[in-house]
């Protein structure tokens, strides 16, 4: 059965930095592109970053360069490091994998970025 676990979120101020976690069971790990989204209050869920089984990575044009998708293949982890962070950036943070014709998600993890 796949699950994706995420951790990580939490309160910060503006300017800080969070790393949340998204642990995979049972999947392929290194087979598949994994990801990262976000929904805000009262909008649409948005793509954050994605990473291949090749570990390529590519990001949302407005995030690149404070956002960074990384994978421990040890512990099956995907990871995304949050720097330079905005009120703006404030939403729940979600973990998807892409395993074939299906698509798997994670329960969220809230961050909160106040001025």
């Amino acid at each position: 059965q796949v699950r994706l676990v995420e951790s990580g979120g939490g309160q910060v101020q503006s300017g800080g930095s969070l790393r949340l976690s998204c642990t995979t069971f049972g999947i392929s790990f290194s087979l598949f592109t994994l990801g990262w989204y976000r929904q805000a209050p009262g909008k649409e869920r948005e793509l954050v970053a994605t990473i291949t089984g090749g570990d390529t990575a590519n990001y949302a044009d407005s995030l690149k360069g404070r956002f960074t998708i990384s994978k421990d293949y040890a512990k099956n982890t995907v990871f995304l490091q949050m720097n330079s962070l905005k009120p703006e950036d404030t939403a729940i943070y979600y973990c998807k994998a892409w395993v074939g014709s299906h698509d798997y998600w994670g329960q969220g993890t809230q961050v909160t970025v106040s001025s």
